[in-house]
């Protein structure tokens, strides 16, 4: 199997898009793992994307706007936890273990249309000066995030791990016994180093990742890109 390179853009242009949204003001923050460790969690067909024999797990907090062009129902904070998977054609993508989202109504319709795990939350998106923090809390006492970064300056030419983990074409989720590849497309990532002042997570571990022993590897900061879906693909 080829595995199709990593680009700034998508190797797949949408003919038609089924779904607009926007990402922003998104944190990123990676671990390293071993691939053994997280294979069980993607889906069939599907295994660990790895760089230099290494794959990641991503703790993304940000602010989703306008889902379906709707200003209130469709603007609303979340934070996902993700894996990064390969298929068996070759495509990249990512598979998200977790997304809570402050919102009711998205998460009904993405959990019974698109079956993705997305869990009601309580969330707020802060601001101090430049700081930015993220809090996250899931009702009925389960766990919760806090993360707290300083945003730096614009990266001009992102490392090969930067564009690895952020470069993301698609989404591969299991749906009724079959796993699907959602294609996405966007303007290529304008992002910021950025500095972790303060992390509190439960959500890596409560979504089966490994608890990390140490810092992320990568912390950067994007003001966000508008983002459009087109159709599933099953091959």
């Amino acid at each position: 199997m080829e595995v199709e390179p990593v680009t700034v853009t998508t190797p797949r242009p949408l003919r038609r898009a089924v779904m607009t949204q926007a990402w922003r003001e998104l944190t990123f923050l990676h671990w390293p793992v071993e691939p053994d460790r997280v294979a069980g969690l993607l889906p069939p067909g599907t295994a660990p994307d790895t760089l230099d024999g290494t794959t990641y797990v991503g703790l993304v907090p940000f602010r989703m706007r306008q889902v379906w062009r709707v200003p209130y129902l469709g603007t609303f904070p979340e934070t996902n936890v993700r894996l990064y998977s390969v298929d068996g054609h070759g495509r990249r993508g990512v598979v998200f273990r977790s997304l809570d989202a402050s919102r009711l109504l998205p998460v009904l319709v993405a959990r019974l249309g698109v079956r993705l795990p997305y869990i009601w939350s309580s969330m707020r998106i802060d601001y101090e000066g430049d700081v930015v923090t993220y809090v996250t809390h899931r009702r009925r006492d389960g766990p919760s995030s806090r993360v707290r970064v300083l945003p730096g300056a614009p990266i001009a030419e992102p490392s090969e791990l930067e564009h690895f983990l952020t470069a993301r074409w698609g989404l591969h989720v299991s749906w009724h016994g079959r796993t699907l590849y959602v294609p996405n497309e966007h303007p290529p990532w304008p992002l910021h180093r950025s500095e972790l002042l303060d992390l509190g997570d439960g959500l890596l571990v409560a979504a089966g990742a490994p608890r990390p022993a140490e810092p992320p590897v990568s912390v950067l900061w994007s003001p966000g890109v508008p983002v459009r879906f087109g159709l599933p693909l099953t091959r």
